[in-house]
């Protein structure tokens, strides 16, 4: 499964240098965070509808498709800061047989 992160990383990553006109993740690039964070957003939204939308119908097409866009534009904000989806999977994986309330309460305060 990281293989597909890792092809799309590298893909990303070598978009992220194109010309906007060449594709689609370059123009996002090009527009800069907030048009990505934007795309983030929708994303998000269209996913939360789509599995409102499959608890009732029992259809799960629409949010496999709308979450697989949500990741997609995350990994995209993930390379406008830097970032590597490895960086994620470890936190992840640093979690993995922790209590989600410890987890969070571990967590330094905002406050």
């Amino acid at each position: 499964m990281s293989d597909i992160l890792q092809q799309l990383a590298a893909t990303l990553a070598e978009r992220k240098l194109a010309a906007p006109d060449s594709s689609y993740v370059a123009s996002l690039h090009h527009k800069g965070l907030n048009k990505i964070l934007e795309k983030v957003g929708e994303e998000c939204v269209e996913t939360i509808l789509a599995a409102k939308d499959a608890q009732q119908s029992g259809n799960a097409e629409d949010v496999i498709y709308e979450t697989a866009d949500l990741w997609f534009h995350t990994l995209v904000m993930l390379s406008e800061l830097n970032l590597h989806p490895d960086a994620v999977l470890a936190e992840l994986a640093r979690r993995m047989g922790l209590s989600g309330h410890a987890e969070k309460a571990s967590r330094p305060s905002t406050n």
